[in-house]
């Protein structure tokens, strides 16, 4: 028989947790205080995560334990606890971003199984290949992905996969959204998020006034979910840590009818909440404007209206454990045994004597037997033995050995069956001391932007790996070739052609920016980009055992922090550039023209005027910061080994004098931030007390 495809709900807390298991979630993802991607969800905490798992593995239900942020160097003792916690729980997969965690869990509770989640940007074939290579044992896809990219990766991919279907649409690919970290010092990857892409931004020169081009609906695919499971999909995953208990009930409803081919009330759906309305724009491949949706009142009004019907569908318990059921009646008394699906048995024995019967009681006893409901067992086979009978027992003496077998056999279910631990081998790296020569490298977008001075004046030159076959001979062995950030269908294939043509040409090695390029470019000289989100030195040294020759660092941190990152290979950060935002599969230009009227340049306008440059180019969009980071004229501020400028929307005159300034240590002419170096952006655990917290700002920014 078929594996159904499991129905993954959404436990921001405790009581979200009960409506998704009584409503009939076959697993729920959850969230430990201080690690995940939602801060302010209301989280668990070793004790409570331990009372989650006894709850729902005795009803049937895995638990999967988000710990899907970047973790900083002084939070690895912590991060080692909480994992530990985890494997005393007995929890049934451990969702990752940053593999310096996946690392940790391997070496302290190598039992646990290990999901990719959302946040990793995995949205190739050769992305989910690297974490199969790493004993990962499923992916969470990007939520970009088309039908077709979907079955593709599924199909060739050697590990299970699990895609959202159903919920809130980051505007920006997941774990490459920087936007409230820059403009607010919340970060998403750090379970911070301010949701600043739900603010208004209009394409234009005034400020917009209710345009949000960054705000999408919320994506439904429930009803296809017969298709997705022919797919080979192995998990349906619901959004929402952050939502209520009716909306997870109501999701989870419509998600068994969606699987079991049957209809379900739309409209009671969008109440629970929506956008106005739902989207399969990236499932179907209909990225437009039909995309974009906001919350109206009209929404919140239909939302308060289906409350009462809401609460119906979790106020009694989801029979969704199998048993059989045998009861064996004697004259010295009467026993009944439960078996379930696992192996669990319990025998529990009458108190009532047995008294001889006229006519045959089989049919009247069978019935009482099957009454489990308000449980979460469901009768499956049930069985009567008489011993020298007929006998009679009386409804109310079978009623209570079946409630008696239940709550045993419930018991026996809910009991922990922890994972091995081992003590965590954690050592406290040393503070580095600024290196007392920094090479200075640079990154442009193309070979006409590049300034005839900097292949003398910089140590190595990054260019896309598009322009490979520009580059003249005698520049590619100080020239490494960035590979694409992202990698959405079409996209993979020609990555991969214009990488095999590369290969010989004589450069110096290749810019890794996505999890999917290891396993492309294995046994190629790699360097490591930002866009790997490196942030604790656990994780700059796998990737350096995955063949890195050095690591950029992710922008978020703070000089301090970096500090404490030596992978046995150079480190860099980012000196200057306007740092991309948000990469985006999804146009928000398309609200305004299409793609035949389009000069594949535009910009955005936020409600303070200020205007973010908008660049297509390899079949997404990118965002960038209005204004530059620089730190040209604060030499040795960065304890790192290269210092990266990264040139973007700027002329070839712009970055030649952005290069000239910076190796002469001025002052920026013009509005610039200093990002998050001396200030970083909130902790999980910080933001768990101040997820009210207003934005911050920049220096010389709004």
């Amino acid at each position: 028989m078929k594996k159904k495809i499991e129905i993954l709900a959404p436990a921001g807390n405790e009581e979200m947790l009960r409506a998704a298991v009584f409503a009939g979630a076959d697993a729920v993802y959850l969230g430990f205080a201080g690690f995940n991607a939602r801060a302010s969800a209301g989280n668990f905490t070793a004790e409570t995560l331990g009372q989650a798992v006894s709850f729902c593995h005795g009803r049937g239900v895995r638990v999967h334990v988000a710990l899907n942020t970047t973790v900083y160097p002084h939070e690895i003792r912590a991060l080692a606890g909480a994992i530990g916690a985890i494997a005393a729980a007995g929890a049934d997969a451990l969702i990752v971003q940053d593999l310096g965690v996946a690392q940790l869990a391997r070496q302290i509770a190598p039992g646990l199984c290990l999901h990719g989640s959302t946040q990793m940007s995995v949205q190739s074939l050769e992305g989910a290949l690297a974490l199969a290579d790493m004993g990962f044992s499923r992916v969470i896809l990007a939520r970009e992905l088309s039908r077709e990219e979907i079955s593709h990766i599924t199909r060739e991919c050697p590990i299970e996969t699990e895609i959202f279907v159903h919920g809130a649409l980051c505007m920006s690919v997941s774990g490459q959204c920087y936007m409230s970290a820059f403009l607010g010092g919340r970060s998403g990857n750090r379970g911070s998020c301010a949701g600043t892409c739900r603010l208004p931004f209009d394409a234009g020169s005034a400020r917009p006034e209710g345009a949000c081009h960054l705000s999408l609906k919320d994506n439904s695919l429930l009803d296809k979910l017969a298709e997705i499971a022919g797919l080979g999909v192995s998990s349906a995953k619901i959004e929402g840590r952050l939502r209520t208990p009716e909306y997870v009930a109501a999701a989870v409803s419509a998600a068994r009818a969606g699987r079991d081919g049957f209809a379900f009330d739309e409209e009671l759906l969008k109440g629970a909440f929506s956008r106005s309305g739902f989207t399969q724009g990236y499932y179907l491949g209909k990225r437009d404007k039909e995309m974009f949706g906001v919350r109206t009142a009209e929404d919140s009004a239909a939302s308060k209206a289906v409350q009462p019907r809401l609460r119906e569908l979790f106020r009694r318990e989801y029979p969704g454990v199998e048993v059989d059921l045998e009861l064996a009646v004697e004259a010295e008394g009467a026993k009944l045994t439960v078996r379930d699906e696992d192996g669990n048995r319990v025998t529990v024995y009458g108190q009532q004597e047995p008294q001889p019967a006229r006519t045959d009681p089989t049919p009247a006893l069978e019935k009482s037997l099957a009454k489990t409901g308000g449980t979460p067992f469901l009768a499956r086979d049930i069985r009567v033995r008489m011993e020298d009978g007929p006998w009679y027992l009386p409804a109310s003496a079978v009623n209570e050995l079946r409630r008696q077998a239940l709550e045993k056999l419930l018991e026996k279910r809910s009991t922990l069956r922890p994972f091995e631990a081992r003590p965590a081998q954690i050592t406290d790296p040393p503070r580095r001391a600024v290196p007392a020569r920094q090479r200075l490298m640079g990154r442009f977008e193309s070979l006409e932007q590049v300034p005839e001075t900097a292949w003398q004046e910089l140590n190595r030159v990054m260019l896309p790996l598009a322009e490979a076959e520009k580059v003249p001979a005698e520049y590619r062995g100080r020239t490494l070739l960035e590979m694409p950030r992202a990698l959405f269908g079409p996209e993979e294939e020609r990555a991969a052609r214009q990488l095999e043509q590369a290969r010989t040409l004589g450069f110096a090695g290749f810019g890794v920016q996505n999890i999917a390029h290891l396993h492309m470019a294995k046994g190629l000289p790699l360097y490591g980009c930002f866009g790997l989100n490196v942030t604790n030195q656990i994780s700059a040294r796998r990737y350096v055992e995955e063949g890195l020759a050095g690591v950029t660092l992710l922008p978020e941190m703070t000089a301090g922090d970096m500090a404490y990152i030596l992978p046995g290979a150079p480190t860099g950060a980012l000196g200057y550039g306007h740092m991309p935002l948000m990469i985006t599969r999804a146009c928000p230009l398309q609200n305004v023209t299409d793609c035949a009227h389009c000069s594949r340049k535009g910009e955005l306008t936020d409600r303070k005027g200020k205007k973010f440059p908008v660049r297509c180019a390899g079949g997404v969009r990118t965002i960038y910061n209005p204004v530059p980071l620089y730190m040209g004229d604060k030499p040795g501020s960065l304890p790192v080994d290269d210092i990266w400028l990264w040139f973007t929307v700027e002329s070839r005159a712009g970055a030649a004098g952005v290069l000239k300034a910076y190796r002469e240590g001025r002052p920026f002419e013009g509005e610039f931030t200093r990002g998050l170096y001396f200030r970083g952006t909130q902790s999980a655990n910080d933001a768990l007390n101040r997820n009210q917290a207003r934005p911050q700002k920049q220096e010389g920014q709004e």
